[in-house]
């Protein structure tokens, strides 16, 4: 079976070819094929239904904030996160060839992609419109094949889409970067001790007073370095609130261990979504920290 036809050897993604999900996804795994979907739900469902083995999915941004709708859909998709990757971001201005910065007019890209460029289009003049998406502006670019209209996405949708890069790096913020999660039909729990370990859970406390300070006590006593607790509303009820968050550590390590014992007695649920090993840019950041 080729590369491109075996679901054993396919991970999904939301977007078109040459997204940013597409290019975190062939810097991770360079010998899979990748499978771009129309949506998070449908890149899930590419999992689930083994039309691929592995998902990766945008998570948050250090722009932009959180991607909208991922952490309702995880605690839902039956899937587990193995991993986590970080992903620099590096916008391109591309254009058909012979196009030039002066003769631009238009600038097409995802509105997150064009919040993110705003010197360079206020620079340039040019009149900025809002996209689905940074890899579909640049086929769209391709297909008009207007000198005069260009497209904020990646060096990837350039090589596919057959366009020039007339500036790269045009991004406002050098730490422009964005995090994804690798998620699998079955869990891989990394060893204890195998190094910096992230274990990722949700969970929904009880309806009592100081539940949440209560609930999170035992993180604190037990050492525990959370790095992400977040809140959203469940089935639209202003009541049903769940939590989701990130802490360092493993389950069988006795300190996480006592932890996730304590925030049982305050929870009416708690899920573990995945256990895996830390990025290498967690280590760093924390020495940019300390420098």
């Amino acid at each position: 079976m080729s590369k491109k036809s075996d679901p054993a050897n396919t991970i999904a993604f939301q977007g078109a070819p040459g997204a940013y999900s597409d290019l975190a996804c062939r810097q991770v795994f360079p010998r899979m094929a990748t499978l771009p979907c129309a949506d998070f739900e449908g890149a899930i469902a590419a999992v689930r239904r083994n039309r691929a083995r592995l998902v990766m999915l945008p998570v948050e941004n250090s722009v932009a904030g959180r991607v909208a709708d991922i952490h309702t859909l995880l605690p839902g998709s039956n899937l587990h996160i193995v991993g986590e990757h970080f992903q620099r971001v590096e916008h391109h201005l591309l254009a058909p060839k012979g196009a030039t910065l002066r003769g631009l007019k238009t600038v097409y890209s995802h509105v997150h992609a064009i919040g993110q460029c705003r010197r360079l289009i206020r620079a340039l003049g040019v009149k900025a419109v809002v996209a689905a998406d940074t890899a579909g502006s640049a086929a769209e670019v391709a297909a008009r094949g207007d000198k005069t209209a260009a497209a904020i996405a990646s060096e990837l949708a350039g090589k596919i889409y057959g366009l020039v890069s007339l500036k790269k790096n045009i991004e406002d913020a050098e730490h422009n970067t964005t995090r994804f999660l690798i998620m699998a039909r079955e869990p891989k729990w990394p060893k204890r001790g195998a190094g910096l370990t992230v274990t990722t859970f949700v969970f929904a406390v009880r309806n009592v007073p100081a539940a949440l300070y209560k609930a999170l006590g035992g993180f604190a006593t037990n050492g525990i370095n959370m790095t992400k607790l977040e809140s959203y509303m469940v089935g639209g009820q202003f009541t049903a609130t769940q939590f989701y968050a990130d802490v360092e550590g493993h389950p069988e390590d006795r300190p996480l261990k006592l932890a996730l014992e304590e925030l049982g007695f305050f929870t009416r649920e708690l899920t573990i979504l995945g256990v895996y090993p830390g990025h290498p840019f967690r280590r760093e950041v924390t020495r940019g920290e300390g420098d």
